[in-house]
């Protein structure tokens, strides 16, 4: 019985252990993800990552600490790990815990500054990418978001009515507008028709390329605009001149 009863404890034992590792495993990662977290932080706040990690420590001591624009505030500490609050003038930055035993520890944000440092040039770079700003309308590729096009209308097509996928009716032309380098269509919308003549010259700001049935256009974008930086002088004048000059020989 006492033999049977041994075997029981070892394997209660052993179970136990490997329960207490997985728990660790785990901890550990999140650990990890939040130092990782910690440390986009303070390079999104211009902070540097030692310094930004001694003031948590500073408010885990002293139940508050401050570095710039950010407030560090101890709200919850036991013998096993802290929650911290960080928090700007006007909102929550985040909230977080971190182990006693990490906080113990000397610039844990160190190892993860040069892989946040890479990490943000790369988002930059992406962001960069989408946002242009004057282009050429042969260097436009579908995708391109926020650019701003220079360029003269060609023609308007005759206004007429559609159907949005929101259940409402709007008008709607294209334009074609044309630069040194190329053409491209334009769609107008409802009051845009009435601002826009064959024979201007415009600005198309903050607009995405996109293609639409096959054809490349400018989709202008929420906070897009059409400026006339040009007006068309009236195209009847000169026909009309022409003919009375006809009738005068």
């Amino acid at each position: 019985m006492l033999h049977t009863g041994s075997l029981k404890m070892q394997v209660l034992t052993s179970v136990s252990r490997k329960k207490q590792r997985r728990t660790d495993k785990r901890s550990a990662k999140l650990e990890a993800r939040t130092l990782r977290y910690l440390t986009e932080i303070s390079v999104k706040y211009c902070i540097e990552p030692n310094l930004f990690f001694d003031k948590i420590v500073e408010s885990w001591r002293t139940g508050k600490s401050k570095c710039g624009k950010l407030k560090f505030v101890c709200r919850k500490t036991n013998k096993h790990y802290a929650v911290f609050l960080i928090t700007t003038k006007d909102k929550v930055v985040t909230q977080f815990r971190l182990s006693q035993l990490t906080l113990l520890r000397e610039n844990p944000l160190e190892s993860f500054t040069s892989l946040v440092k890479i990490m943000k040039k790369k988002r930059m770079q992406v962001q960069a990418k989408k946002r242009h700003g004057k282009v050429p309308i042969k260097d436009l590729q579908v995708g391109m978001k926020q650019v701003t096009v220079e360029a003269k209308v060609l023609k308007v097509s005759s206004p007429r009515v559609v159907a949005t996928r929101f259940g409402f009716y709007s008008t709607i032309a294209n334009a074609s507008i044309t630069d040194e380098t190329g053409i491209i269509q334009l769609p107008l919308w409802n009051r845009q028709i009435k601002e826009v003549s064959m024979g201007d010259f415009i600005s198309v700001e903050n607009a995405n390329v996109i293609v639409f049935r096959g054809i490349r256009q400018l989709k202008i974008a929420r906070n897009g605009k059409i400026k006339i930086i040009n007006k068309a002088i009236n195209t009847k004048l000169p026909s009309e001149a022409s003919s009375c000059l006809r009738k005068r020989k």
